[in-house]
């Protein structure tokens, strides 16, 4: 826990507390912290419902080139005979 408070502090997003062993979010964090929510829930939730399998219509075309790029990344492994 110590580290990643260190981590947080040195990067400006949380400042300790004078006299106490707490710490409060700077209005760099709180930025940080909305500009994550935000890009998450505007960019990545609604496009990772687009492309996964279970969640999305099969005749989408970003689902579908979304399968076509998991396809060539599966023949280039499989041509280069690399692990998966």
């Amino acid at each position: 826990m110590t580290y990643h408070l260190r981590r947080l502090r040195l990067h400006g997003i949380v400042e300790r507390i004078p006299q106490t062993h707490r710490y409060r979010i700077t209005d760099l964090g709180l930025r940080t912290a909305w500009f994550c929510t935000r890009t998450y829930s505007r960019i990545l939730r609604p496009g990772l419902g687009s492309v996964l399998p279970e969640l999305s219509p099969p005749n989408s075309s970003l689902r579908r080139s979304f399968d076509k790029l998991d396809q060539e990344v599966t023949s280039w492994i499989q041509h280069a005979k690399l692990a998966a």
